[in-house]
């Protein structure tokens, strides 16, 4: 095998982008008893836009009903939450999620001058910018860049993928992506692979290969690193069996193992419902929500849940009236979802959206997205939001 095989095959080098930062601490040699005793924030990403009328319904306002004719949830068959709102009856995973206190939604959420790309709203959601503003950093890879305590560490942020989301991309230091821990290990423990090390070294100087080379040094020492600390640990729950259910599994394993890693990265795709949306949204809704029960039952056996906040975000919401095709079209504002063990204010957050009070057609945000990131980022990751999201925005009592 060549080398430009090899590095195509072994995926070091994808979609244009390397996946590990530019700095590094050799791992291989830190002992067990530094296991992580840090705040862990997990990142849903749902792709596509999901509607969120049909997944925090509101059963409560006539004119939902007379919007949505036919792919209105009918009231009885609402997962009530109070006399207003209740989620989808695929969502009745998340019913004792609610009832035990660690979910809170929040209703509204979005930014001014929205944008219906799906890209460019995805784009605006991942880097924290406004909707006039262009950047080439996402909001987490700023915190990479921040000097945190612990974002000296390559494996400081994990997306559970193949590819590197731009959320997770600094000026720096980027997060790693990896599905397998086990085969990235064997990989980068490859006798071809190790050898290129050891007799390439000359390379680190070279302008156009020392940036690979590194990357390779870097990727085999997270590699060692995270595969000698997270296979001690060996789950007993039973999670569903579905894609996403796995991401999930495997951020529970890497948190519960004592990987010094402050925020993991998670996606569910397929939310794009133009046409016959109440069977595709119900579909994905379930496998999020037993997808995320499973794991936050599973962090509370293993005593990490009041140490983990989850959110959930999409990049936009739908409109309020139903299309031709009996789907949903882009629309502006959404509800998120934000779970873990020590909320402050659990069920709904604020109030419902105002279907009586529309712009075009298209709810109104109450709350910008970055007030959510702004919070999380001061009250759970201890940095100044505004050195990450280039202004101050102000709090929220959600944690």
């Amino acid at each position: 095998m060549n080398r430009r095989n090899f590095l195509r095959n072994t995926g070091f080098v994808a979609a244009g982008s390397l996946f590990v930062p530019a700095f590094m601490k050799p791992l291989e040699a830190m002992a067990l008893d530094e296991l992580s005793l840090y705040k862990n924030l997990v990142v849903v990403q749902l792709s596509g836009g999901n509607d969120g009328l049909n997944t925090v319904i509101p059963f409560g306002n006539d004119i939902y009903y007379q919007k949505r004719k036919s792919i209105a949830i009918k009231p009885d068959e609402v997962i009530k939450l109070n006399d207003m709102q209740g989620l989808n009856p695929n969502m009745a995973a998340l019913q004792e999620i609610h009832d035990q206190g660690w979910m809170t939604i929040i209703n509204d959420v979005g930014y001014p001058n929205p944008d219906r790309s799906h890209f460019r709203s995805m784009d605006i959601w991942q880097t924290g910018s406004d909707s006039n503003q262009f950047l080439s950093t996402g909001w987490i890879g700023r915190y990479l860049d921040s000097n945190c305590q612990t974002c000296k560490f390559p494996y400081t942020a994990i997306e559970v993928d193949d590819s590197l989301s731009l959320a997770m991309k600094g000026q720096t230091k980027k997060g790693i992506a990896l599905k397998d821990p086990a085969a990235l290990f064997r990989n980068t423990n490859d006798p071809f692979f190790k050898a290129m090390l050891q007799n390439d070294k000359e390379h680190l100087d070279e302008d156009n290969l020392g940036y690979l080379y590194k990357t390779m040094i870097e990727t085999s020492s997270s590699a060692n690193y995270i595969q000698n600390t997270s296979k001690i640990y060996q789950s007993k729950s039973t999670y569903p069996n579905s894609g996403f259910a796995n991401q999930l599994k495997t951020v529970s394993k890497f948190i519960s193992s004592g990987l010094k890693t402050r925020v993991y990265y998670v996606s569910l795709s397929g939310f794009d419902t133009h046409v016959n949306q109440i069977g595709q949204q119900g579909n994905l809704l379930k496998q999020y929500s037993e997808g995320m029960a499973a794991f936050l039952k599973d962090l509370k056996t293993n005593n990490k849940l009041d140490d983990t906040l989850v959110i959930t975000f999409s990049e936009f919401g739908r409109r309020v009236e139903q299309n031709a095709s009996n789907g949903t079209d882009h629309g502006t504002a959404n509800n998120m979802f934000v779970f873990g063990g020590k909320l402050k204010k659990q069920g709904i957050f604020n109030a419902a959206p105002n279907l009586g009070d529309l712009d075009t057609g298209d709810l109104k945000y109450q709350l910008d997205f970055r007030q959510v990131y702004g919070t999380i980022l001061d009250k759970w990751l201890d940095v100044n939001n505004a050195d990450i999201l280039n202004k101050k925005f102000n709090t929220l009592d959600f944690i």
